[in-house]
C-alpha cells in the first residue's frame, strides 16, 4: 500500500527511488516523481519504456521491488484507464454503470457526468457510446471520488485529433473544478506541449523532465523522439503562445 504523507506541506504524491521487476526483468529504476495540487504533468516515452508500468504502480495495483510511493493524508486518487472491456451482449446503462461497484446519489452521478461532458449520456447504453463518449463516462467514473489526484493512462488512445483536443480541454476545466493534480500519460506529443504544466520522460528511468520547451530541446528527449520531432514541438509551443497572446 502506498505510504501517506502526513505533512500538508509536501505535494499530494511523490515518489522516492521506485524500482520495478516484472519477470524478472528491470521495468522502471530510480523513478523519483512529485505532483503538486492543481499541476498537469505530462509523462512521455516511447512503447515499452514503463509508463503504464509506474502508472499501476502508482495507483498500487503493482508493487514495487523497492522505493517508496507516499500519498498526501487522504489524498483521492481517480483513475481513467487506457482501454475497458464491457461484454456488448450485456445490456447495461451508464447510469447503471457508474453505480458500478457501489451506489452514489443521482446528484453526484449527474455532477460527475456534467464534469466530464457527458452529462446527455446517462440514459445510453454503454455499448452505443463512440470511442469519445465512452471516454468520457470512464472519466465520470474516475471524478465520482472526486480525486485530489486523476491519472489518465493514454484515456485519449483511439480518439481523433478533434476527440483529443476536447478531452483534454474538459480535463483543464476538471483540474480547475477539482483544484486536483494531474497525471497523464500520452503518446500524442502535441497534446504534451499544449496542455502540460511540466513533462518527464521516461525510457526505463526518468531521462529529463521540466517544462515542455525545455524537455522539447534536450539532448535526452531529441534520443527518444528524433530532432524532427523535438524541433516541430518546439515550434508548435512557440507559434502557439504567440497566438494565445495576441488580442
Amino acid at each position: 500500500m502506498p505510504d501517506p504523507i502526513s505533512s500538508a506541506s509536501t505535494p499530494v504524491l511523490r515518489t522516492r527511488q521506485l524500482h520495478v521487476v516484472l519477470g524478472g526483468r528491470q521495468i522502471l529504476h530510480d523513478i523519483n516523481l512529485t505532483l503538486h495540487r492543481q499541476e498537469i504533468v505530462t509523462l512521455i516515452g516511447p512503447n515499452g519504456s514503463g509508463k503504464s508500468t509506474l502508472v499501476k504502480a502508482l495507483i498500487g495495483a503493482i508493487r514495487p521491488l523497492s522505493g517508496r510511493v507516499d500519498i498526501a493524508t487522504g489524498a483521492r486518487i481517480g483513475y481513467v484507464p487506457q482501454r475497458l472491456h464491457l461484454d456488448p451482449t450485456l445490456p447495461v446503462s451508464v447510469a447503471r454503470f457508474l453505480d458500478l461497484p457501489r451506489r452514489h446519489s443521482r446528484q453526484r452521478v449527474s455532477e460527475a457526468l456534467h464534469d466530464a461532458g457527458a452529462g446527455d449520456l446517462r440514459r445510453m447504453a454503454m455499448h452505443h457510446l463512440s470511442g469519445g463518449q465512452f471516454q468520457r463516462v470512464l472519466l465520470a467514473r474516475a471524478l465520482l471520488m472526486q480525486p485530489d489526484i486523476l491519472i489518465l493512462d493514454e484515456a485519449s488512445q483511439g480518439l481523433d485529433h478533434k476527440g483529443t483536443a476536447a478531452f483534454y480541454k474538459h480535463i483543464e476545466a476538471v483540474r480547475q473544478r477539482y483544484r486536483c493534480a494531474v497525471l497523464m500519460v500520452s503518446h500524442d506529443l502535441h497534446v504534451v506541449m499544449r496542455s502540460a504544466n511540466h513533462v518527464v520522460c521516461l525510457n526505463g528511468h526518468i531521462c529529463c523532465e521540466g517544462k515542455p520547451e525545455r524537455v522539447a530541446l534536450s539532448s535526452d528527449y531529441r534520443a527518444l523522439f528524433g530532432d524532427h520531432a523535438a524541433d516541430s514541438l518546439a515550434f508548435y509551443r512557440h507559434d502557439h503562445e504567440e497566438t494565445a497572446d495576441v488580442g
